[in-house]
């Protein structure tokens, strides 16, 4: 089994764009618990207070992973016993301190300004000190690729210093995250003959090869290996622990996590929606495109066999195979999307429906990323098909008063099985409004619009050539329990582009995603304009 150390609450969040409270920190951490990582670091409890909170709750719970806290070797012309980041690593009583000291030259006596000699001691003493205080000691040896590349004895002396004061692991980090995989695996292999401690790495992802080198790493030899969820991280962020994860128990054959490897979509996506960090669709194995299939032989092919065009059954990490329908899409594609959502739909629905996307897609919809407008599209073919509610008409008015600044009203009026309603509602602005106006008529009828709740809202210029007048398309993504739906609108009218957007998600919500298709004697169809 290689061990993974996750450093996603101190590594990660030194990429831009990313703080996470204590209480974050602690909530991500139970995660990464749950799903069986073998380390988590909390943090440096010697450069902040909030780390040094992250401990002090830590310790009160209860944990299966091992709890480390990080920071460096002593400084310079300082004893261990004096070093007041040493100090603190003892102070937090986490089990675990991992330290970081100088494996390259260059870092020695033009960063630290030491001799040689004096670091290597550093490394030692540092580690002796954690170990006489009870504490297991993990060695990261920074920049140790690059400083192996320009003095290889030196850089395994480093190494070699921290397993003579007692560390359990030495940890290679390609910091600068420069190296390529054969070099990593080239190298990996050298040092651990003669190393005499086991070898761990640290990869990050400047070079584009993280992950690559983390794996190169374990086939090499290397026994733990570090990373963070989603990659994050200085830079370019860190080798990339929900793809490596992966491609160690899928590919290598090593036992990563001793949870349910399937959790870790799920965990993907918990940890970015703390970190307010919006998922990237791209990411191998997790990421909501990384099983979407577009093309129309793809497509033909997948409905055959589902290892025809994927690497793994989604399912082993929590995923799920998607079909995209855009205008370059064949019929298959939309066959396919209606077997997966159990709609009866003929085949020259299925051609009408195609034809109507190329259209839409001509004026500036995209379907991309829009199952659900297209799910709403193949039902509203069905004879047996009715929608839950029908638009009368809507207004929308924005309006500035002085003493009281900017606000939206909006007036909805709505059919509902044969009643009309009339609702209005006010928001920060003219999307908001509408979309509180429409749930406020919707509620009394449809008690399930309660857990319906509108999470990302995005807006794209088509054509920016026209100025202001330019085509606008609106993406939004709802969600209800555990199942989220993106639906599309597009107009010259950003309002209207709003509003067929806002109104396929409740629909979708409604009579597809909560209350499946109803069953009635007519055929009704809802036109665009």
């Amino acid at each position: 089994m290689v061990a993974i150390y996750d450093t996603t609450l101190r590594d990660g969040t030194q990429g831009e764009g990313i703080s996470l409270s204590c209480a974050d920190k602690i909530r991500i951490a139970r995660r990464l618990d749950e799903l069986g990582i073998a380390f988590i670091e909390g943090g440096w409890p010697g450069s902040n207070p909030k780390d040094a909170e992250f401990f002090s709750r830590a310790r009160d719970l209860s944990w299966r992973a091992s709890i480390a806290a990080f920071g460096s070797t002593r400084r310079k012309g300082v004893a261990p016993e004096d070093d007041a980041n040493l100090r603190a690593l003892l102070a937090v009583d986490a089990p675990v301190c991992t330290i970081f000291g100088k494996a390259s030259t260059l870092h020695v006596r033009e960063v630290l300004r030491a001799s040689l000699d004096e670091n290597l001691q550093m490394i030692e003493d540092s580690v002796a000190f954690l170990r006489a205080g009870g504490r297991r000691v993990i060695f990261d040896a920074e920049h140790f690729f690059d400083g192996y590349g320009a003095d290889a004895t030196y850089a395994v002396e480093a190494v070699r210093a921290a397993a003579r004061g007692g560390a359990e692991v030495a940890v290679l980090c390609d910091t600068n995250g420069g190296s390529l995989p054969w070099d990593v695996e080239r190298i990996v292999a050298a040092v651990g003959e003669s190393a005499g401690i086991p070898l761990g790495v640290h990869c990050h992802d400047d070079s584009g090869c993280g992950v690559a080198n983390s794996l190169a790493a374990v086939t090499a030899g290397a026994v733990h290996l570090q990373g963070t969820i989603n990659g994050y991280g200085e830079r370019c962020g860190n080798a990339n622990l929900c793809a490596v994860i992966p491609g160690l128990q899928l590919k290598l054959g090593q036992r990563a996590v001793a949870g349910n490897l399937a959790e870790l979509c799920e965990v993907s996506r918990y940890v970015a929606e703390v970190a307010n960090r919006a998922p990237i669709d791209q990411m191998p194995y997790v990421g909501k495109s990384a099983f979407a299939h577009k093309g129309g032989v793809h497509v033909a092919a997948m409905r055959r066999d589902e290892t025809s065009y994927q690497h793994i059954t989604p399912a082993a990490v929590g995923n799920r195979s998607r079909v995209v329908v855009s205008e370059l899409s064949g019929r298959g594609n939309l066959v396919a999307l209606a077997e997966e959502a159990n709609l009866p739909v003929a085949a020259g629905e299925v051609a009408h429906v195609l034809d109507e996307v190329k259209a839409l897609e001509a004026q500036g919809f995209s379907f991309d990323a829009a199952e659900a407008s297209v799910a709403l599209m193949l039902s509203r073919q069905l004879a047996s098909y009715r929608p839950p509610f029908s638009l009368i008409d809507y207004t929308v008015v924005v309006e500035h008063r002085a003493g009281l600044g900017t606000f939206a009203e909006a007036t909805v009026k709505i059919d509902v099985g044969g009643e009309r309603l009339h609702t209005a509602a006010e928001g920060n602005g003219p999307v908001e409004a509408l979309d509180r106006a429409l749930r406020k008529a919707l509620l009394p009828a449809f008690h399930e619009v309660a857990d319906i709740a509108l999470i990302d809202y995005k807006v794209r210029i088509i054509d920016s050539d026209h100025g202001t007048g330019a085509v606008t398309r609106v993406l939004i993504d709802t969600r209800a329990h555990d199942r989220e739906w993106t639906t599309v609108g597009a107009s010259a009218n950003i309002i209207e582009a709003s509003w067929l957007a806002l109104s396929d998600s409740y629909e979708y919500g409604i009579g597809v995603a909560v209350a499946a298709v109803a069953e009635v004697p007519q055929k009704v169809a809802k036109g665009r304009a």
